[in-house]
Parts: C-alpha cells; structure tokens; sequence
C-alpha cells in the first residue's frame, strides 16, 4: 500500500513534513512501518498551492528517495495547504500518469488502499466517468477513476455525499464483479482551501490514519504513518471517518457509503 502526508495551515516549507522529520515522507517510502509493505518506491508527487487557484504539481515515477529534485524542491517551495504521496503499485504501471496526486482544476486528490479485485470491472468503472470529465483520465489506476467520478458527484458542492456515492458504485462494481476486500481506503483530497481525508473499509483493515496540530508550525498535518517516533500526541483517525481540516478547526463525521452497511 501506499503513504501519504497532507498539511493545512500556515505556510511552511514542504521538507518539513517531506523529508526533514525523522519519518518523513520520504523515509516512509523505503522503511513504512504501518502497511504490509515497507517499500513504496513505484513514484511519488506533491501538489502544493500557493499564489493562484490551481495547484502546483510535480510527480516522477523514481522512488522518493532517489530524486535529488524532490529534496530541492521542497527546501525551496513553501506553502499552507500541500497534498504528498509515495505509491506502492497494486497492479497498475509504473508511470506518471499514474502518480498521486491527481488534479482537475483546483481539486487534488490523493489514495491510499485498494478497491478489490479492479481489473476484472476497469471498463465499467471507466463508463461511469461522465464524457464532461473523461479527457482528465490519464492513467489507469482506481485511484484517478474514483477521484473523477465523485466530480461527477457534485464533489465541488457536496464533498462527503459526492465521495460517499463515489465510493458505494465501486464498491458495488467489486462485490459485483472484483474480489473481497472490497475497499480499503484512505484518501486527502482539497479545493485549496480545506483539506479533507477520509478512512474507510469494507473489512476491518482500514489503512492508518493519523493528524496532529503543531504548534510550532501553526498548522495540522494528515498522514499514513506518525513523522515523529518520540511525539506521543499523533491522533488516531477512526475507520468510518470523513474529516474536514480548515485552519485549526477540526470535523471529523461517520462516513457511511451505502454498499459498505452490506455484508462484506
């Protein structure tokens, strides 16, 4: 599985939760210690707002610590709402295209999980995805399929309805036609403005999922795994959560897509 690390709130420099921490991002991706792999070196990207609308972005298919750009990138970048990800490939290429984050616009999105059994339904979770919103599929991950089709949602109006019906088509294309499990997912996604993360499963093996408010850098981060082995304050994210991070607010509410009240 994958990890990823989001943060909202005054702007600080992207190496402070990327790379600096002492299980950073960047180590995450060759030493994870809450997944089922240590190794999540099948690409990498960052999406970071900053003086206009649209999000920059910058993703490469090299493992994270292997890209002597990144590093510099982020010591020099600076920004109060950023998306990062370090991908662990289920079965999809190795590619650009397919790095996290995705972005449409203003929105970026970002996943970390699996949606059972994908290849066997990939066709129809393409049909779902609205011809308005088909020239932005690039690649071919569930990842980037889920993200368009909870636009087509209303995501822009209603981000936890949107996601939630997003999430229940998939998850009914999978008992349908995939494999159990059906869902595991964690995901950041942004307008800009507010970040919001969800973690949810169709079994009880939600991926990890974590946030703390730093006084020090006068923001929250949202991450796979704690950054900081000797912090003891990193709050646990309960499977079943939508969370809504704006400033210092803090909204966390039951995510409840329809398919995952079924039997798995």
């Amino acid at each position: 599985m994958c990890r990823w690390a989001a943060y909202v709130g005054e702007p600080i420099f992207l190496e402070d939760i990327v790379s600096r921490p002492g299980h950073s991002l960047i180590r995450q991706s060759h030493c994870a210690t809450q997944c089922s792999s240590a190794i999540n070196a099948d690409g990498f990207g960052i999406a970071w707002y900053g003086e206009r609308p649209e999000p920059g972005l910058y993703r490469d298919i090299y493992p994270a610590w292997s890209d002597p750009n990144l590093r510099a990138i982020t010591a020099q970048v600076r920004s109060g709402l950023f998306l990062a990800h370090v991908r662990a490939s289920t079965g999809t290429a190795t590619s650009r295209n397919n790095c996290h984050p995705f972005v449409v616009g203003r929105w970026t999105f970002m996943h970390n999980g699996q949606i059972g059994g994908y290849d066997a339904f990939r066709r129809d979770a393409d049909m779902l995805i609205p011809e308005s919103l088909y020239a932005h599929r690039k690649g071919a991950t569930d990842s980037e399929a889920l993200f368009l089709v909870a636009l087509a949602e209303g995501l822009e109006d209603d981000p936890q309805g949107a996601l939630e019906r997003a999430v229940a088509r998939f998850v009914a294309l999978s008992r349908a036609k995939g494999a159990a499990p059906h869902l595991r997912l964690t995901a950041a996604f942004s307008d800009g403005e507010t970040l919001y993360a969800v973690r949810a499963a169709s079994d009880a093996a939600a991926p990890s999922l974590w946030h703390r408010w730093s006084a020090t850098r006068g923001g929250r981060a949202v991450v796979s795994e704690p950054l900081e082995t000797e912090e003891d304050d990193w709050l646990a994210i309960p499977p079943g959560s939508f969370c809504t991070f704006r400033g210092g607010e803090v909204d966390i509410r039951p995510f409840l897509p329809a398919a995952l009240s079924e039997a798995a």
